[in-house]
C-alpha cells in the first residue's frame, strides 16, 4: 500500500513510514524514502491542478493552526509593530509615530500547498510557528530612521570609504595565496579564539594547515605596520587584514604545530603500523603456505637434474627468471614445465598468488621510509614537548598581565586552561604508544632477517635486501605462477571438450561407415628391388649393415647436436 493512501491528520509519523530494505548501500541506509517521493515535483503540481479542476467540492480548508500552551499568557491584540510581515511595511514603528529602518528581504505573498505526502508534515514551517510577543518602543527607539539629511551624510561618507584605495603592500602572488586560502576559512575576526583554544569545531585540519602556510613573516608585517602608519584612514586589503590579524597571535606557528600534530598522531601511526603488520602476516603466509614450498621443491629438483649437481637450495631471486629459461624443443618456458609437474604430482596445490595476498601488500610498502616516518614522528613529540612548555609559560604571563582585566581575554584563558590540562597526558600517552611502535619495528625486521635466514639466504645477503625488494620478487612470481597456471588449467579443459566432441563424431560415424576389408602389403616388384633394398638397409641398424653387405656405402658418423643436451641454469 502507497503512502498517499494515508491521509488522516491524528496518526503519527511511523504509520506512514514503511522501510525498504532494498533502499540500501553498503553501510548507507535510504530504506525510510517513500514510494511516493519517486514522483517528481512537477508532476505532483499537474495531479493537483487536475484534482482541483475536476473535483466538485470547493478548495480544502486551511489547516487548523496548533493549539497554544495552556500556560502561556493571552496574546495582546494584533499591533502593526506585530505584524506577520515583520519590517516590509515601512511606515509605522512604535508608539512615537517615528519611521523606522526597513528590512530588504523577500516577503512570502502566499504559501504554496504543501504535497499530500511530506516526510516534514502537511503544513509549511511558517503555519506552525508561533506568535512571539515584542518590545516594540525598544525597537522603535533602537532601529529609528534618523533624518533624511543625516543619513544623506553618512551615504556620502560611506561612498567617500569605498572610493579611498585599500593599503596592500604584499607581492600578487602572496597576496593571491592569502585570498584563496580566506575564500575556505572562516571570518578573520574569528581565527584568534579558535586557535588559542584549538578548537576542532571551527578549524579543522586542512584549515589548520592552510594556517600554516599563511604564518606572516616579521618583514611582512613591519611593512604592513608601515603602510597603515603612512594612511592611517585607509583599510587594509583583505590579505593585509588577515596577516596581521594573525600576527597578534602569540607563538602562532607553534601552537600551530602542536595542534596540528595532535590531530596527525593517529594516523602517523598508522602509516608505521600497517606496513609492518603487512610485512609480519606476509612471513607467516610463505612459512606455512604447502604450495610455495612445492613450487620450491620441484624447482630444485629440475635444477639439480639440468646442473648435474645436488644443491640444497637456491636464492629465491631466481624464480623471476623460470619464465625466461626456455626448452629447445617446444620453446616453453620452465615456469609452464614446473606448472605441470605440480599439477601431476601435487594436485592439490592452489595458484599461490591468492594464498599471500599481505605478501602483495608489503610489496608496495617502502620500509626505508617507515624507518625515517619513526623517526620524525619521535622528533615531532619531543618538538610538541617544548612547545607546551613554551605556551605554558606565555599563558602565565599573560593571566598574570591581565589579572582584572576584561571578560573576552578571561574566557579564552580557561578555555586554554582546560587544553593544557589534556595536552601534557595526550603527549604522555604518545610517548608510550611510541616506545611500543619502536619495540614493534625492531622486532618485526628483525624478524625479516631471521626468516631471510630461514630460506637459506647468507648473512651478508641478509644485510643488503630490503623488504619490500624480497616481497616484490615474491608477489611478481606469485603473479606470473598464477597466470601459468590458469592457463594450462584452460588448455586441458579445451583438450577435454575437443576429445569430448571428437568422440561423439566418431561414435556417429562408427554407426554409418561399413568396415573395409584389409589390404594385404604388396611386395616388391622386379623393376623396384633396388630401392626396396636400399631402404631395408637404411632402416637396419648400422651393426647388422656390416653383415649384410661390404660393398653398399657405409653410414657417416654425425657429431652430435648440442642443442638437444640440457642446459644448465645459472642461480
Amino acid at each position: 500500500m502507497k503512502h498517499s493512501d494515508y491521509l488522516g491528520t491524528d496518526q503519527s509519523w511511523p504509520c506512514f513510514i514503511s522501510p525498504a530494505p532494498r533502499l540500501r548501500l553498503n553501510a548507507l541506509d535510504f530504506s525510510d524514502l517513500w514510494d511516493d517521493e519517486d514522483i517528481a515535483l512537477d508532476a505532483r503540481e499537474d495531479e493537483a491542478v487536475f484534482t482541483s479542476s475536476g473535483s466538485d467540492r470547493g478548495p480544502p480548508t486551511p489547516p487548523v493552526p496548533p493549539p497554544l500552551p495552556p500556560s502561556a499568557p493571552p496574546l495582546p491584540p494584533l499591533s502593526p509593530s506585530v505584524r506577520p510581515s515583520g519590517g516590509s511595511g515601512g511606515g509605522g514603528g512604535g508608539g512615537g509615530g517615528g519611521r523606522t529602518l526597513k528590512l530588504h528581504w523577500r516577503e512570502l505573498q502566499s504559501l504554496p500547498p504543501v504535497p499530500r505526502v511530506c516526510r516534514f508534515g502537511q503544513q509549511t514551517i511558517w503555519a506552525g510557528l508561533e506568535p512571539v510577543r515584542l518590545d516594540t518602543s525598544r525597537l522603535g527607539y533602537l532601529f529609528e530612521s534618523k533624518s533624511h539629511a543625516a543619513s544623506g551624510a553618512i551615504r556620502s561618507l560611506m561612498m567617500g570609504r569605498q572610493k579611498q584605495p585599500c593599503v596592500s603592500v604584499l607581492g600578487v602572488k602572496r597576496s593571491n595565496i592569502v585570498t584563496i586560502a580566506l575564500s575556505s576559512l572562516p571570518p578573520p575576526h574569528l581565527l584568534p579564539p579558535a586557535i588559542y583554544s584549538m578548537d576542532s569545531s571551527v578549524l579543522d585540519r586542512e584549515d589548520v594547515q592552510k594556517l600554516q602556510a599563511l604564518v606572516p613573516t616579521e618583514e611582512e608585517l613591519k611593512m604592513i605596520k608601515e603602510a597603515k602608519a603612512q594612511s592611517p584612514r585607509c583599510p587594509l586589503a583583505p590579505a593585509e587584514h588577515c596577516l596581521q590579524t594573525l600576527g597578534g597571535i602569540q607563538h602562532l606557528s607553534s601552537r600551530l604545530q602542536l595542534w596540528a600534530f595532535a590531530l596527525d598522531y593517529d594516523t602517523l601511526e598508522r602509516e608505521i603500523a600497517e606496513p609492518l603488520f603487512h610485512l609480519k602476516l606476509a612471513m607467516e603466509q610463505l612459512a606455512t603456505n604447502q604450495t610455495f614450498r612445492c613450487i620450491l621443491a620441484t624447482v630444485l629438483a629440475i635444477g639439480n637434474f639440468l646442473n648435474g649437481c645436488r644443491a640444497r637450495g637456491f636464492e629465491l631471486s631466481y624464480l623471476t627468471k623460470l619464465s625466461q629459461v626456455r626448452d629447445t624443443h617446444g620453446r616453453q618456458p620452465l615456469l609452464h614445465h614446473v606448472c605441470v609437474l605440480l599439477l601431476q604430482v601435487y594436485p592439490q596445490c592452489t595458484d599461490l598468488y591468492s594464498d599471500i595476498t599481505a605478501v602483495s601488500r608489503a610489496s608496495k610498502c617502502d620500509y626505508t621510509q617507515v624507518q625515517s616516518n619513526l623517526s620524525q614522528l619521535e622528533a615531532h613529540c619531543k618538538a610538541s614537548w617544548e612547545q607546551l612548555r613554551l605556551l605554558e609559560k606565555d599563558g602565565d604571563r599573560r593571566a598574570k598581565g591581565k589579572g582584572g582585566g576584561g571578560g573576552g581575554g578571561g574566557g579564552g584563558l580557561g578555555k586554554e586552561g582546560a587544553l593544557w590540562h589534556q595536552l601534557p597526558e595526550f603527549l604522555k600517552e604518545c610517548e608510550e604508544r611510541l616506545k611500543v611502535l619502536r619495540a614493534v619495528h625492531r622486532r618485526v625486521i628483525n624478524r625479516f632477517h631471521a626468516f631471510l635466514l630461514f630460506l637459506g639466504y647468507s648473512r651478508a645477503v641478509v644485510r643488503e635486501t630490503s623488504a619490500e625488494a624480497f616481497c616484490k620478487t615474491v608477489s611478481d612470481f606469485a603473479l606470473e605462477y598464477r597466470t601459468t597456471h590458469h592457463g594450462i588449467l584452460q588448455q586441458r579443459e579445451q583438450e577435454r571438450e575437443k576429445e569430448g566432441e571428437a568422440d561423439r563424431e566418431m561414435r556417429g560415424d562408427s554407426l554409418t561407415r561399413q568396415p573395409k576389408p584389409k589390404q594385404r602389403p604388396q611386395t616388391p616388384s622386379q623393376e623396384c628391388l633396388d630401392q626396396w633394398r636400399l631402404e631395408e638397409l637404411l632402416r637396419t641398424p648400422e651393426s647388422s649393415t656390416r653383415r649384410l653387405d661390404f660393398m653398399m656405402p657405409r653410414h657417416r658418423s654425425r657429431t652430435p647436436d648440442r642443442s638437444l643436451l640440457p642446459r644448465r641454469l645459472n642461480w
